[in-house]
């Protein structure tokens, strides 16, 4: 998707902040109560254009501090855009935004100074070793070399990394290579990290990781920002979820919100023969929705296992059956449809 660059943040002031324990760096400082209930990022009817084309088209957004966000839609339906926005580095076309209580068209490089970025793409220095990564993009931020060499020790555990300073990065795993990307957000201590698809082509093994430091941070009071394709991401990390689609924001809610919203509580699998849509047809009315596909058929119902007992008590035998429970991919595939968006 190509957010947005992480390189070249507004040089903040080169005064050297106290260091904290290695273990879980406090990357954004201790929240008060008051604090916590704090919107850090306020939208009203903003928009994007670029010429005739609307990409984001009059969209209302609140994070609160500590919050994690999560943006979804299909290609195309202003994730980029928006994203842009609020990191700061495009201008929007109209509307109100605050970002950090300020407005990014008057101060969008004291805003920057505060925020962390994690691109979609890895944007390592590949000719540098990883400790080298950090200390220079550190000092983008004017940090002093003594504060970054300490913050570096901090940043290196906390993306289990510790062992690999004097590594070149192009040595590095994938997934050792977003949690370095990921780590060198934070050396400026970010009061909010926007991360796009941070953990696309990463195996299960590696996701679980990313996954597990971005939660650490997010205990630590960080508000994060993100884009993700992958519905099980969204889930697990996202406190609160917008769809887009063509511009607007089209559903908004808690995971479990829109679920309830958009869904039923689980779902009955049917795999019939191929071309047998007679008995597919037959199992119509037998859940709260039907949806037929080309492998299978879905029935959405409060209770997949009596569906099932009417399924088969209606002498209608599939090849194969599953019970799960409803999901966000549901719901997104619901509100945005099947059909492909390139």
């Amino acid at each position: 998707m190509g957010m947005i660059d992480a390189a070249e943040p507004a040089v903040a002031d080169a005064a050297e902040p106290a260091v904290a324990d290695a273990a879980e760096p406090a990357v954004a400082g201790t929240v008060e109560p008051a604090e916590a209930e704090a919107v850090l990022v306020s939208a009203s009817g903003l928009h994007k254009s670029y010429g005739d084309h609307h990409a984001v088209r009059g969209i209302d957004i609140r994070i609160r501090r500590g919050e994690a966000f999560g943006l979804l839609g299909p290609n195309g339906a202003g994730k980029t855009s928006t994203m842009r926005m609020l990191a700061c580095v495009s201008p929007r076309s109209g509307g109100e935004l605050s970002v950090l209580g300020l407005d990014p068209d008057l101060a969008g490089p004291q805003i920057r100074a505060r925020l962390g970025v994690v691109a979609q793409q890895d944007n390592l220095d590949t000719e540098l070793n990883v400790n080298q990564n950090l200390l220079v993009y550190g000092r983008y931020f004017g940090l002093s070399r003594g504060h970054l060499r300490e913050k570096s020790v901090q940043l290196l555990e906390f993306a289990q990394l510790s062992d690999r300073g004097d590594s070149r990065v192009d040595a590095l795993s994938g997934g050792m290579r977003r949690r370095l990307t990921i780590a060198r957000s934070l050396v400026n201590d970010p009061e909010i990290l926007l991360l796009d698809e941070p953990t696309t082509a990463l195996d299960p093994q590696a996701r679980q990781v990313v996954w597990e430091r971005l939660s650490a941070l997010k205990r630590q009071g960080v508000t994060l920002i993100i884009t993700t394709h992958y519905m099980d991401e969204a889930e697990q990390l996202c406190d609160r979820l917008a769809v887009m689609d063509q511009g607007r924001i089209v559903a908004e809610g808690t995971p479990a919100e829109l679920i309830e919203r958009y869904s039923s509580r689980e779902v009955l699998e049917l795999r019939f023969p191929a071309g047998d849509t007679a008995q597919a047809d037959a199992v119509a009315g037998l859940g709260d929705r039907t949806e037929v596909l080309a492998d299978r058929v879905l029935l959405f119902t409060h209770d997949a296992e009596a569906a099932l007992n009417a399924v088969r008590a209606r002498g209608i035998r599939p090849e194969s059956s599953l019970m799960r429970r409803s999901t966000l991919e549901d719901v997104y595939l619901r509100i945005t449809g099947r059909e492909l968006v390139d």
